[in-house]
């Protein structure tokens, strides 16, 4: 039988590209070569597509790849990725990649991929209606209001009154559709708000602001078997920074994190399992996905960042939580295209 042409996507448009150049090169490195011919496939950041040599794979930043696009790479025109590849391996992080962008396209071209469908995945990016939609299901999420960027430009005093009077401080301000920690502010006096304002307006029209969380900080894996999701095993995050910043997530001895949890109780830890499968369904998540949250010194547990997708490197939570299951980088890899195959194979329309 031929192998299955696995394309896998990278790099991207967003903020997260590089987070996305470390996630598709693991990805292509661990896939079964027995059973999948994979094909990388490089989104530079004006949104073309490449297929990609290994020499540009290795390369440190996707800066590197760019430069060497014209004399090096396969220029492949959106229409013509049908003609490719057999299935989409979605390892693009953020805005276009994360958001229902390059899932949309993959329907017009009936490519099945991985992750959730196009409403799913800009809901997954969307940390505004994320909180709406887990709170109406009944589940615990941070307090928090949103502001507009012509508000804020037509009365910051009023608006920094507002915010005040309402979380107290410290408060949180981030952009409404971001990822990886970027454009998040810890705001400590009422003259910070700002530059914590202008920093998360750099990213979106739209800056969510919410209280200040004390307690123990996890992420949680959830994959679909068999239809039904059920969560990996629990990571408890203790970053250096004040929060979990972007160096904290990606740079090397930056933050300790537990698989399993180390001080979350074990009764806790089954309570946040059974919450993150709830915001999984309720999200209408398809495949896996990553599931943020907060247990808070009082006990409560709070689900603060539900993603549609996961990073892949090497150290990432899902291949820890997947490790402490058994199993081993190339399973992963191959229990993603199984599921999603399985799942487009059962859609009518539109996942």
């Amino acid at each position: 039988m031929d192998k299955l042409r696995v394309g896998i996507i990278f790099g991207g448009m967003s903020s997260e590209r590089e987070v996305s150049l470390n996630s598709g090169r693991n990805v292509y490195d661990n896939m079964d070569r027995e059973r999948f011919e994979p094909v990388p496939v490089f989104m530079e950041p004006g949104g073309r597509l490449w297929v990609l040599p290994w020499q540009l794979i290795s390369q440190n930043t996707t800066t590197d790849i760019v430069e060497r696009l014209e004399t090096e790479a396969e220029p492949v025109a959106y229409e013509a990725l049908k003609t490719r590849i057999d299935f989409a391996f979605i390892a693009l992080h953020g805005k276009y990649g994360d958001d229902g962008c390059i899932q949309g396209l993959l329907e017009l071209q009936r490519i099945p991929y991985t992750g959730p469908g196009i409403l799913a995945s800009a809901i997954g990016m969307d940390k505004d209606i994320q909180q709406k939609i887990l709170r109406a299901e009944g589940l615990g999420v941070p307090r928090s209001t949103v502001v507009e960027q012509r508000h804020w430009q037509q009365d910051p005093d009023a608006v920094r009154q507002r915010l005040v009077g309402e979380f107290g401080l410290p408060l949180v301000t981030k952009p409404v559709r971001e990822g990886s920690s970027i454009g998040v502010t810890v705001v400590r006096a009422p003259g910070d708000l700002d530059a914590a304002m202008a920093a998360a307006l750099q990213w979106d029209r739209t800056v969510l602001v919410e209280e200040f969380l004390e307690g123990t900080e996890f992420s949680c894996i959830v994959l679909e078997d068999e239809g039904e999701p059920r969560p990996l095993s629990l990571t408890e995050i203790h970053p250096q920074s004040e929060f979990f910043t972007y160096d904290d997530k990606y740079m090397p001895g930056r933050c300790r994190k537990f698989t399993p949890p180390k001080t979350i109780p074990k009764d806790v830890a089954e309570t946040i399992k059974v919450d993150v499968v709830r915001a999984y369904k309720a999200l209408g998540f398809r495949c896996y996905g990553r599931i943020d949250g907060f247990v808070l010194k009082d006990g409560r547990v709070l689900i603060t960042d539900p993603n549609s997708s996961s990073g892949m490197a090497p150290s990432s939570f899902f291949f820890e939580q997947a490790a402490e299951q058994g199993m081993l980088p190339g399973m992963i890899v191959s229990t993603l295209i199984e599921i999603g195959m399985r799942i487009h194979g059962e859609k009518k329309g539109p996942l």
